[in-house]
């Protein structure tokens, strides 16, 4: 592509064509690659062994590129044994590679100009009056709620303590819920929160309202059971923050679109567009989860993850030997090639020029010890193997010197055998390798280039060693530093000694203050909940570890199968789906079958025969007969009629019949389907949806929408909230209610679990058939689910204790009677089920 930037390019003329020259379009001038090509004497035979001989060269270019970039980066160094500088190879390779959350940094920005508008114009104050619904520690905090797989312990549940300490520091309170109970809940309630478990079979047996809290937190794919009831009204305004360890998910998303499962592709990109915000803890994941993307990923580097697989590595192998187990001898120097997690297509050569600067170590090694090298790749293929055997031996390397190590295999075994662990991939990556954090926790010494992402984590010679990513040359003369008399000199092991320390607790403070910047963007509170302290006031001591003093007396026990838990859960999931769509095909067909079987077809002609003999002699006898007229008013008053006629006609459930005969009906009002678990299925409720979409099938509910067109504005509905189900209800309410008494309970009641129980029920129909009270207000409450009522006090008790006594004084009767005009107010309590 060329540019006019630095002129404009002279144009070449144009013969002007004409016929008057007698040429014709084949008797054009030709341009010289075309006269050669075309030339008569040219052999043609000549010109085709020419283009064969240039393909082959070009073949065998690159056959041998390897060994011939090696030669001539030699002669380039100047001693004929050093590597070339990488600059002149331009090695330039995956340099490209970047994860960038553009669109959700560009949802931040527009969110953070309206807020910063808005309280210009006016100024918002905050009456920090509402507690936390479920606060086990002090006034004016924030509620988040944290769903766990399980408690069992593991690097998941180590990473999100240390968030959840800090954010309790700051001011949040959180309610831990787990699918799973395990060891690590003693540990969650002795730092101050209360833990609850969900139990689980196909979906949640124990329904949770949602809307009590001001953000929730997902730590792994099991949580996406959870999102089924967030995906659905009134929960789905509620911020969900979904972290995302696992890589399994990004595996099987190729198995089921070459298996054509689209359904079940489809139902993971609903549960990760359902989420608010995505957050994985590297940026290797978001890449691997790039068709699932809705546009809010999110990378918060850190993690314990390597740290925990050393320690339990350490800890659970300290009687084997691996060296003897993968063939080495105890007098073997082994260095292990590490790498990038990415794959391109520079990888080969980076290995050969690493595999270069070790090669002129061979000559420091006796007889008895020998120099040995595992180049770990993500290439698991045999032609890889076969590269760098090719390599290996092109550089003077015995055959039995490099072998290839797959990351299928146990990474952690190679590490825990290698003497120094050097770091061969010189791309520029966003945060620092996971593979180095293994190494370093491992106690190994390591080598790596002078990246930015390195160099900012590895004090060079102090925990860990730094050569010139423009020469690497200079690998050469670090190693030699490294080794002494075959083996690690002591400023080596100093440095493997100080990285075990420093390596297990890296990169917290990205951690922590990654979350607590990310719910400031996140979670919108209202106006009676007070602010959190921000990111500068979280303590040092916080964000410098992990809190592993936590876990020291939680006892650890192996699974074998922890590895594969992941696995099992997608297993599970697709179980669960691959059960609902049988079970919906065969429901189905069993329908279709059930209508059509028991079918007399002889019998349906004769009775559509004898309908249409009937509807033609009352069509004659309709013409026939005179038809009364009146006015406009009487047409549409007995069209009206004719209308609630035939609407009363339908046929009714039994709930609905039970209903007639009583005195009592308590309405529900409620809005979309996550309320339905919280909603009565008796004859003494009936609901009332706000919306005509998350009304309950085959259900007797009213549509409260239909009796207040005003409900259909999204915006009045969620103003008026459940009093656009009262008013709805009083809209010519002597069509609708047929019950002597009226009576309203919200489902948040039931959600908390302190609706009315049977015993009420039973009191309150007695007290209203009996008229015990004639024309009364009745109240309930559960008093012992007040807080303030340890005692387990009745009513009144209670209400004087905390009014002065004056409860039972006309005072507190006065009150209510100009309040509530000539009705009579009585209270119905209970002091337990």
């Amino acid at each position: 592509m060329g540019s006019g930037e630095n002129g404009v390019l002279p144009k070449r003329a144009l013969r002007p064509s004409s016929s008057s020259d007698g040429r014709s379009f084949l008797h054009r001038p030709r341009s010289r690659l075309a006269r050669f090509l075309l030339f008569e004497k040219v052999d043609y035979l000549q010109w085709i062994w020419t283009v064969a001989a240039f393909f082959f060269v070009v073949i065998l270019f690159q056959a041998f590129l390897p060994g011939s970039v090696v030669e001539r980066s030699g002669d380039a160094g100047g001693d004929g044994r050093g590597p070339a500088r990488r600059g002149e190879l331009g090695l330039d390779f995956g340099e490209g590679i970047r994860f960038v959350p553009s669109k959700l940094l560009e949802r931040f920005q527009k969110e953070s100009v309206g807020t910063n508008s808005s309280s210009l114009g006016r100024p918002g104050r905050r009456a920090a009056l509402l507690k936390p619904l479920l606060a086990l520690v002090g006034d004016d905090l924030f509620v988040l709620v944290g769903v766990l797989p399980d408690l069992s312990v593991d690097a998941t549940q180590l990473h999100m303590v240390s968030v959840a300490v800090a954010l309790k520091e700051i001011g949040y309170d959180i309610h831990v819920y787990a699918l799973e109970d395990g060891p690590v809940r003693r540990m969650w309630s002795n730092i101050g929160l209360s833990v609850t478990i969900l139990p689980m079979k196909n979906r949640l047996e124990t329904a949770v309202d949602w809307l009590n809290y001001n953000g929730i937190l997902l730590t792994s794919l099991e949580s996406k059971i959870i999102l089924s009831c967030l995906l659905q009204e009134p929960f789905k305004s509620v911020p969900v923050i979904w972290t995302v360890h696992e890589g399994s998910l990004a595996l099987r998303l190729n198995y089921y679109m070459a298996n054509n499962q689209t359904q079940l592709t489809h139902a993971w990109k609903q549960a990760f567009n359902r989420a608010t915000v995505v957050v994985f803890p590297n940026y290797a994941l978001p890449i691997m989860y790039s068709v699932l993307d809705p546009g809010n990923f999110f990378v918060i580097p850190g993690s314990p993850t390597e740290a925990w697989k050393a320690d339990n590595y350490m800890s659970l192998n300290y009687r084997h030997d691996p060296r003897v187990e993968m063939g080495y001898r105890t007098e073997d120097f082994l260095i292990a090639i590490v790498g990038s997690q990415f794959s391109y297509s520079g990888l080969w050569l980076e290995h050969a020029l690493v595999l270069q600067a070790i090669a002129p170590l061979q000559h420091e090694f006796s007889s008895a010890s020998h120099l040995k090298v595992a180049v770990l790749s993500g290439n698991s293929t045999s032609s890889y193997k076969v590269v760098v055997q090719a390599l290996s031996l092109n550089f003077g390397y015995s055959s039995s010197s490099v072998v290839h190590f797959s990351v299928d295999e146990d990474v952690n075994k190679l590490l825990v055998i290698a003497d120094v662990v050097i770091y061969g991939s010189f791309i520029e990556e966003q945060s620092f390798p996971s593979i180095l954090i293994q190494a370093m926790c491992l106690g190994k010494p390591i080598l790596a280039p002078d990246l930015a992402m390195i160099r900012n984590k590895i004090d060079d010679g102090v925990n860990g060693f730094l050569f010139p990513k423009e020469n690497i040359g200079m690998m050469t003369q670090i190693l030699s530093q490294v080794l002494s008399n075959g083996k690690l000199s002591l400023s080596a092991q100093n440095a493997g000694s100080v990285a075990r320390v420093h390596a297990k607790n890296l990169m917290v403070s990205e951690t922590i203050e990654g979350y607590v910047s990310l719910l400031e963007h996140v979670v919108k509170f209202p106006s009676e909940v007070a602010s959190p302290k921000t990111v500068a006031d979280i303590p040092l001591r916080l964000k410098k570890e992990w809190q592993w003093h936590l876990f020291e007396n939680l006892s650890y026990s192996h699974d074998p199968n922890k590895q594969n838990k992941n696995y099992g859960i997608l297993d599970k999931l697709e179980e669960q789906w691959n059960v609902s769509h049988m079970e919906n095909a065969v429901n189905t067909t069993r329908m279709v079958d059930d209508a059509f079987s028991p079918i007399d077809w002889a019998e349906e002609k004769l009775i559509e025969m004898v309908n249409t003999r009937k509807r033609l002699e009352e069509e004659e006898l309709k013409d026939r007969t005179d038809q009364p007229h009146g006015t406009w008013e009487d047409v549409y008053r007995n069209v009206k009629r004719a209308d609630r006629t035939k609407n009363e006609l339908h046929e009714r459930d039994d709930r609905e019949l039970e209903r007639t005969g009583q005195p009592l009906c308590i309405y529900e009002p409620y809005f979309g389907e996550g309320t339905w678990p919280f909603l009565h299925n008796k004859s003494l409720y009936r609901g009332i949806g706000l919306s005509t979409k998350g009304r309950r099938p085959g259900a007797d509910d009213i549509d409260a929408s239909s009796r207040l067109p005003i409900l259909n504005n999204a915006y009045y509905r969620d103003v008026l909230g459940e009093y656009g189900a009262f008013f709805a209800l009083a809209n010519r309410i002597d069509r609708i209610h047929k019950n002597s008494w009226i009576g309203f309970q919200s489902w948040r009641v039931a959600a908390r679990k302190v609706f009315l129980s049977k015993r009420a029920e039973s009191v309150l129909l007695e007290s209203v058939q009996s008229r015990k009270h004639g024309d009364t207000l009745y109240f309930w409450v559960r008093m012992d689910k007040d807080h303030r009522n340890p005692q387990q006090q009745d009513f009144w008790s209670f209400c004087d204790s905390i009014n002065a006594g004056n409860c039972r004084l006309d005072i507190f009767n006065d009150f209510y009677l100009k309040f509530y005009g000539a009705f009579k107010v009585a209270f119905v309590f209970e002091r337990g089920k």
